[in-house]
């Protein structure tokens, strides 16, 4: 299966592209995390047998917190990656692009359970092969889908060394992802549609118009680029 692109409509106007991420990158993400809870089950009932019967208890209450609670929680907690996802460079966000909060990491996770039916993860694959972002049971009820998290541009693809400067207001992960896209794809444009594009960020441009409100833009997606 081939990973798609989706296009996502910022309320400014600009448009950003989101990499679906397909069955095949996700079962690797799930093989690494499921290694890893593997060595925390292993360890534990070593751990807890001096304790005896209310060791054996704390055994099978762990065993819940790291078949449910790990997925849901670095979710909630680490932008939308478990360790798996972030060293396959996944992450799990809203269907529009935004991030993915507690009750949609939690209703995600809870639905595992109907997408192990009837054995391993046969409903989920078999639902992610049928729709076209890739949606497995549990994305469908928390409106969620996974994506690939783009490592920061080599340095020949980033904005043009130059001025920088940080924005005057403060923007979200995905407006700074649309400022970023901008400074990158603006040669791709003509100079009347990136000062279109570049207007349309009045909040940032701060009244500034044609080139100088290109030039505006891309001195802060500069800013943001050395800020990481």
């Amino acid at each position: 299966m081939i990973d798609t692109l989706r296009p996502v409509s910022l309320p400014e106007g600009v448009e950003i592209t989101l990499r679906l991420a397909g069955p095949m990158a996700r079962a690797r993400a799930w093989l690494i995390d499921a290694a890893l809870r593997g060595v925390v089950i292993v360890s534990l009932p070593p751990l807890f047998a001096m304790l005896g019967e209310a060791g054996m208890g704390l055994v099978f209450l762990s065993f819940f917190a790291v078949a449910f609670l790990y997925p849901m929680l670095f979710e909630a907690f680490w932008n939308g990656q478990t360790p798996g996802k972030r060293i396959c460079g996944l992450a799990v966000v809203m269907g529009d692009g935004t991030p993915v909060g507690w009750s949609a990491a939690l209703v995600r996770n809870v639905m595992r359970i109907a997408d192990m039916i009837p054995i391993g993860y046969a409903a989920g694959l078999a639902s992610m092969l049928l729709d076209a972002q890739f949606r497995r049971l549990g994305d469908f009820a928390a409106g969620t889908i996974v994506i690939h998290r783009d490592e920061p541009a080599p340095k020949a693809a980033r904005p043009a060394e130059g001025a920088a400067m940080m924005p005057p207001v403060s923007l979200t992960p995905l407006e700074q992802r649309a400022v970023l896209d901008f400074a990158e794809r603006r040669r791709t444009w003509s100079a009347e549609r990136a000062a279109e594009l570049a207007e349309l960020a009045a909040p940032l441009v701060e009244g500034l118009s044609g080139a100088a409100a290109v030039e505006r833009l891309t001195a802060i997606a500069q800013g943001l680029v050395r800020r990481r």
